[in-house]
């Protein structure tokens, strides 16, 4: 081998070296890990369904975008054996909403209730979808009535050319033909 094939080697080798711990640094993160799975016992099937229809329902404070099934933050472990605890005492499904919403605020339901501090949250985005519509029939009518405009003045001015045509013993369409005939 000559020495630009040798070098064209070396070069691909350390390529692909380095593609190589890029693909590994990418996938890894995404290996399972060893998380601890909480284990609980239930009297019976009603207290296991009431448990795990809640913490599906209640959102993790740190995580936001996750429920307390899905999340693995100190917060939502503790929050979730609170849930547990008021589920084997007898809470209703209720008692245990009210209770992280007395502590936590509405935010840590995922479907908070209609009230004056989540009108925005509720209402909001139909506000702002009427008001994108109301902007956008704007700019459309002014953008038609300037067109529209345009037109009518299109028109006067024609109007205009064949008066001066038909002064000047000349026809419309002699008129607009020749551009070197300007007044």
């Amino acid at each position: 081998m000559n020495l630009i094939t040798r070098a064209f080697h070396a070069q691909w080798r350390a390529l692909r070296l380095v593609f190589g711990a890029i693909i590994i640094a990418t996938l890894l993160p995404s290996l399972p890990t060893s998380a601890v799975i909480e284990q609980y016992s239930f009297e019976n099937a009603q207290q296991e369904q009431l448990y795990q229809s809640m913490i599906k329902e209640l959102r993790c404070l740190v995580c936001q975008n996750q429920n307390l099934a899905d999340s693995n933050a100190d917060l939502a472990k503790d929050l979730r054996n609170k849930t547990y605890e008021m589920v084997t005492t007898g809470n209703s499904r209720k008692e245990i909403a009210d209770f992280m919403v007395a502590r936590y605020g509405d935010f840590v339901l995922y479907r908070p209730p209609v009230n004056s501090s989540t009108a925005l949250l509720w209402f909001g985005p139909f506000v702002f979808l009427a008001l994108a519509l109301l902007i956008a029939w704007r700019i459309i009518r002014r953008r038609r009535q300037g067109t529209a405009l345009q037109d009518i003045q299109d028109i006067k001015l024609d109007a205009q050319h064949a008066a001066r045509a038909a002064l000047q013993g000349e026809s419309p369409a002699e008129n607009h033909q020749n551009p070197s005939n300007k007044d």
